[in-house]
């Protein structure tokens, strides 16, 4: 049976959110927003033409609950397998009648070392992914190439002749190898398009965002021995891989 995963670079699972989860997670969502205010995404970035939320794990049970969902963790399992952890969880909002198109790129700059494929990301629609509201857009099969869009293409940014929309409905997840090329596209529509990103790294790789320290003393209290670990919590090396002074470079959602 054909894996669209390891062939393509991407899985799509229709309607995998329940009702009640994506209406938990968009309320949520929205709520951060406007507590955050001009603050929203500052553990991580802020970006012009979209609205970002970061540290996901620590603001809600509901964020705790999908990422350590066992089907996403099998799919994820499949690109990092044998270990793997999740470096960060944030939400991304594509601004209405905005120009929030990314050039065509691999999360974190990253590509396959000795120890293979070490980045993998989850793209949870909270809206319909249109033609037209800012939708990802990925270029299937690139995870094998080895090498970076920025390095290879003349203009990153340019549509590629072999790229493809990933539109979907809202509840919808993509598992995605994020060595795949791929960027957010433009919002010409006079909605906002939410979408949250639970990324995960190979076990030998630091953490996007540290989790460790980024987790309250009270939100860890809560996690399951299951979640600490997909956290790395406790686990020595993490701290040692995640401290390290590192480069890394390139985008992530």
């Amino acid at each position: 049976m054909n894996n669209p995963l390891e062939e393509q670079g991407l899985v799509h699972l229709p309607g995998f959110m329940s009702a009640a989860q994506l209406d938990a997670a968009r309320k949520r969502v929205a709520e951060l927003e406007s507590e955050e205010g001009d603050n929203a995404g500052a553990e991580f970035r802020k970006e012009a033409n979209a609205h970002r939320l970061a540290n996901l794990v620590e603001k809600g049970e509901i964020f705790r609950e999908l990422i350590s969902l066992p089907e996403i963790l099998r799919h994820v399992g499949e690109v990092l397998r044998p270990r793997f952890k999740l470096s960060s969880f944030n939400s991304r909002s594509a601004d209405p009648h905005s120009n929030s198109l990314q050039p065509l790129h691999a999360d974190m700059g990253a590509i396959p070392d000795e120890g293979g494929y070490w980045v993998c990301n989850t793209v949870w629609m909270l809206d319909d992914f249109t033609t037209e509201n800012g939708a990802l857009r990925c270029v299937p099969g690139t995870h094998r190439l080895g090498q970076l869009p920025q390095n290879v293409l003349a203009d990153p940014y340019a549509p590629h002749p072999n790229e493809i929309l990933v539109t979907g409905k809202a509840g919808d997840v993509v598992v995605m190898n994020a060595h795949t090329w791929h960027g957010g596209t433009a919002n010409r529509t006079d909605k906002p398009r939410r979408a949250l990103h639970g990324f995960f790294c190979r076990w030998d790789k630091p953490q996007q965002q540290y989790q460790k320290k980024l987790l309250s003393p009270a939100t860890q209290s809560l996690l399951t021995p299951e979640l600490r670990e997909l956290l790395a919590i406790d686990d020595p090396l993490n701290d040692e891989v995640s401290l390290a002074p590192k480069q890394l470079s390139g985008f992530l959602k």
